[in-house]
């Protein structure tokens, strides 16, 4: 009887135009000490994992890494296999998620987030590793001052004094957590909010920014892994609000001198985003999307049929009346 060999996975179809690439300091990072490419790379992955796997690792560091804009890629997989895909191959040791701490233009402090891949599989110890020993690079020089020119000095001429116009108070405009609820609609029609909705879940959105992170990252957090259908946004948005408010972040240090790296760098975990200490993501996931059947979509809860509660009323009664 003739022996069947398995085939290679299908390799992801190789797009004609250049992949997206992200924001300048986020996407794809490549981890130091790769062996070199081959044929058996990813060969003990299932086929879906394997196929992704060899798309992510022919992209250019710094492209888009984010689950919406691979799936756009790879029209074999939708974004929750690629999600699924992606957490799979944390597991395996091929990439993790990790936001840094740089300084850019005036000393302005900011967190970007990375997606950093290796060809080869790696253990939690070296990437443990890897996220500690992370350091950004040298921020921008300032741009040099013009050298002082002697002018002749003029004696002031005073004008004519004239009655200040009072000045008209502007009023405030909307607070980063309401905006960010606000473009909730925008980014998914499923979490479509009212400006009362916004208004209530405004002080628990504050709470996230509050604990150091920004309006995409909150917005992110929002929209991952949504079920097919959400019968109540601002209620799904209050829970997950809720339950997924991710830990004080520590106190960032104070801005450093320009030209000097910035040497903060945390891992975060792949499926959910929410950021800490490499020991506590084994895997690169946190304790709660590593309980098995995490990820499921989110089921409404169903309220019991009057039917069904005048009969067990009517049952009962009956247990009742029995001698």
């Amino acid at each position: 009887m003739a022996t069947e060999h398995p085939s290679p996975a299908p390799c992801a179809p190789a797009s004609s135009r250049p992949y997206p690439m992200a924001s300048p300091g986020y996407g794809k990072r490549s981890a130091p000490d790769q062996q070199p490419r081959s044929a058996d790379d990813f060969m003990l992955l299932p086929p879906r994992e394997r196929s992704i796997a060899g798309f992510i690792d022919q992209l250019p560091d710094g492209a888009a890494m984010d689950v919406k804009g691979l799936a756009k890629q790879l029209p074999l997989y939708g974004q929750q296999a690629v999600g699924s895909a992606l957490k799979a191959l944390s597991v395996a040791g091929y990439l993790r998620r990790v936001r840094c701490l740089v300084t850019g233009e005036g000393g302005q402090v900011r967190w970007v987030f990375r997606t950093f891949w290796s060809r080869t599989a790696r253990d939690n110890e070296w990437w443990g590793t890897l996220v500690g020993a992370e350091r950004e690079q040298p921020a921008v020089a300032q741009p040099a001052v013009a050298q002082p020119v002697a002018v002749q000095s003029v004696a002031p001429v005073v004008p004519q004094q004239r009655t200040q116009a009072p000045v008209l108070s502007v009023p405030e405009g909307p607070s980063a957590a309401y905006a960010a609820l606000a473009r909730l609609g925008r980014v998914d029609a499923r979490l479509a909010l009212s400006a009362a909705d916004c208004a209530v879940l405004e002080p628990l959105a504050a709470g996230w920014l509050a604990r150091g992170v920004d309006a995409d990252y909150l917005i992110g957090a929002l929209v991952a892994r949504l079920p097919a259908q959400v019968d109540s946004p601002v209620g799904f948005v209050r829970r997950r609000l809720t339950d997924k408010i991710p830990p004080h972040a520590p106190a960032a240090p104070l801005p450093p001198a320009a030209g000097a790296p910035a040497g903060r760098a945390m891992m975060e975990c792949t499926e959910c985003g929410v950021p800490g200490r490499a020991e506590v993501l084994p895997d690169g996931l946190c304790r709660a999307c590593r309980l098995p059947g995490h990820g499921a979509p989110e089921a409404a809860v169903e309220l019991p049929a009057v039917r069904d509660v005048r009969t067990y009323v009517a049952g009962l009664r009956d247990l009742l009346r029995a001698p």
